[in-house]
């Protein structure tokens, strides 16, 4: 028998245990159990903090009492579970430890039937550092185990254990661990890049924000107001950011269900949620930063913006139709704050057209997921008050609010509102045909399930969209 065979035979008897939260799992218990509660039952949350008191094993303890997690949408290592089952196919014992809620971690074993048992925090008892080496030691002996972890928290119980696995470690904590453990072994590299961070911020949602500018260039208001509108776009992208980041923590359970969410960077767990908590504030902060350079009426806007998110991200998403027209709500903000920042005043005109094209968009918004779960066979939708039955009356609320933008676009044209601004008013009558084969485009796109989960993302980067932006840009400079 060679040395190599003699010392993998002799391994195979050793015990190996396997800590949870950034390591089996790409996520952590505790941030998701709290988060779950927070966006089902915000005061549950809110009152749970007090077990604090009795130390961070109670606080896990009554999470797990109050949040239901769906253990099987958890993002897995895959680089672990791998190692795991091939160590298993050896017939090595196999074990998990984690300072999460030992109901949480005897479901995950459940989930992942490789483990001989379960090591989890109860009341009392807080497994993380010290504690979990102490009772690993006491399980096992100290240096008769095999502890894979991910943290430098994890260094504990490294000490005490006899070969050191880390998990999706960087080349930095790689070389720190080998200083006093030079065999440590490395599962998985950390592949965590700025662009995860950036679709963490959904920085491609900023295409929205470009409705700050039309106030200005409506009114055909260029030099201070146009830079203002920059500004205000800034800050606007960046608190729109914070509650996208504030939303998708409180969403990972609806993203995990859904075909195309579940693989934004919090749900996947490609960005921790704990990056996500510290992102929050920090974009917020710049956010209004900025907003103090622009007029008292934008922060006003943008207070009100950031409120009203909230209350979405909390309860008016799941309220029938109150979740449309809030969104509607939302992107007219916009047009407000460009208002704002400009210092203009918004035309009732641009309000009207805006109240219906919005609320078409919410609606073909909601109809987009509605088609991807039919198609899909996935039943009614989590975390909404939709049915896949309501569908046909959503799309033709859709259509319906994109022609009438459109008649209040024509009645325009025919007020005596137009004729400040152009020389040619009658050539605007042009700018209907273009909308109307549009709405009716995208209300047909919908129905067939070709639609991007977010229609104004679709308007900006879809090529026939650009088309009939061109053209109704001509449309106008023909008729100054």
């Amino acid at each position: 028998m060679s040395a190599s065979s003699a010392m993998d035979e002799k391994r195979s008897g050793i015990p190996l245990v396997a800590d949870v939260d950034g390591t089996l799992l790409k996520t952590d218990l505790l941030l998701e159990s709290y988060f779950e509660l927070l966006a089902h039952r915000p005061r549950k949350a809110l009152s749970a903090m007090t077990a604090l008191k009795d130390g961070k094993a109670a606080l896990k303890a009554r999470l797990a009492e109050l949040a239901l997690i769906d253990i099987a949408t958890l993002p897995l290592n895959e680089d672990v579970l791998a190692f795991l089952k091939a160590e298993k196919a050896t017939g090595r014992p196999l074990y998990l430890a984690s300072a999460a809620d030992k109901r949480y971690v005897e479901a995950l074993a459940a989930h992942v039937p490789l483990f001989n048992g379960v090591f989890g925090s109860e009341p009392g008892l807080n497994l993380a550092g010290a504690s979990k080496a102490k009772v690993l030691c006491d399980a096992f002996g100290e240096g008769q185990f095999d502890y894979i972890g991910d943290a430098p928290v994890d260094e504990a119980v490294w000490r005490k254990a006899s070969g050191v696995y880390i998990a999706n470690a960087s080349s930095r904590h790689l070389a720190a661990v080998r200083q006093w453990a030079p065999h440590a072994m490395p599962i998985g590299t950390r592949t965590r890049g700025w662009r995860d961070y950036l679709k963490g911020l959904r920085a491609h949602q900023w295409l929205k924000n470009i409705l700050v500018f039309a106030p200005a260039l409506a009114a055909h208001e260029l030099g201070w107001p146009l830079i203002a509108s920059v500004i205000a776009f800034v800050s606007f992208s960046l608190c729109a950011s914070s509650v996208y980041i504030l939303n998708d923590l409180l969403d990972l359970r609806g993203d995990r269900a859904h075909v195309r969410k579940r693989q934004r960077p919090f749900a996947s767990g490609r960005v921790p949620l704990v990056a996500g908590i510290a992102l929050v504030p920090i974009l917020l902060s710049i956010s209004l930063a900025l907003a103090l350079f622009l007029p008292p009426a934008f922060c006003a806007v943008l207070a009100g913006y950031y409120a009203l998110t909230c209350a979405y991200s909390f309860l008016l998403k799941r309220k029938l139709l109150v979740d449309v027209v809030t969104l509607a709500c939302l992107y007219g903000a916009r047009l407000m704050a460009g208002a704002a920042a400009a210092s203009v005043v918004l035309s009732p005109w641009l309000i009207a057209f805006a109240i219906f094209l919005f609320l078409s968009l919410a609606l073909v918004k909601r109809c987009s997921e509605l088609t991807d779960r039919k198609q899909a066979g996935s039943g009614d939708p989590v975390g909404r008050a939709y049915r896949l039955d309501d569908l046909p009356l959503l799309e033709i609320m859709a259509v319906a609010s994109g022609y009438v933008a459109v008649l209040v676009l024509a009645l325009y044209v025919h007020s005596d509102d137009v004729r400040v601004l152009y020389g040619y008013p009658d050539r605007l009558w042009l700018l209907c045909v273009p909308l109307l084969y549009w709405v009716s485009r995208v209300s047909l796109l919908t129905h067939r399930g070709a639609m991007h989960d977010d229609p104004v993302i679709f308007a900006v980067t879809d090529r026939v969209s650009q088309l009939v932006a061109v053209i109704c840009g001509l449309v106008m400079l023909a008729s100054m």
